[in-house]
């Protein structure tokens, strides 16, 4: 990735709904060569997709929690198949596979407390595999709007 791809990559994060022309226009490129550069990028995998940020608040979900799951047995299989019925959970919105002491870190999103509990309580808890379930509630959540590409090479 040159300068220019990544210039794009870095506005189209801030704003992915704008034109292609605006888009060149604020990276002083032609057109054309802002849309052949879009494709390749697309095409190269560097673009995943294209997304609406949510107010989690708006959609009822205003609680906010991680938790942290151990398993076992500790297999492909289990790790699959949990996995597999976490990302069916409405409340979950991003599972990952960890290594250290636990297995799964789980972000959620829920009405209330209440909510959270019977989440744990009557679905996760229930589960066999679970070994263990801890729960932080997050007060405050920030994110990056631009995710800036590294060097290649420490320094």
């Amino acid at each position: 990735m040159d300068d220019i791809d990544s210039a794009i990559v870095r506005e189209l994060q801030r704003d992915a709904r704008q034109t292609n022309r605006e888009l060149a226009g604020k990276l002083n490129i032609a057109p054309s060569t802002c849309l052949e550069r879009v494709r390749a990028l697309r095409a190269r995998g560097v673009i995943t997709g294209y997304r609406a940020t949510v107010d989690l608040r708006a959609l009822n979900r205003p609680v906010q929690a991680l938790l942290t799951v151990r398993i076992r047995p500790m297999n492909r299989e289990v790790i699959e198949r949990f996995k597999a019925f976490l990302t069916s959970l409405p409340e979950v919105l991003n599972v990952y596979v960890v290594a250290g002491g636990d297995d799964f870190l789980v972000h959620v999103a829920v009405p209330d407390v209440e909510w959270l509990h019977a989440l744990l309580m009557d679905r996760i808890f229930k589960r066999r595999e679970v070994v263990d379930c801890r729960s932080s509630v997050i007060y405050q959540h920030v994110a990056g709007d631009v995710i800036e590409p590294l060097p290649p090479e420490r320094s």
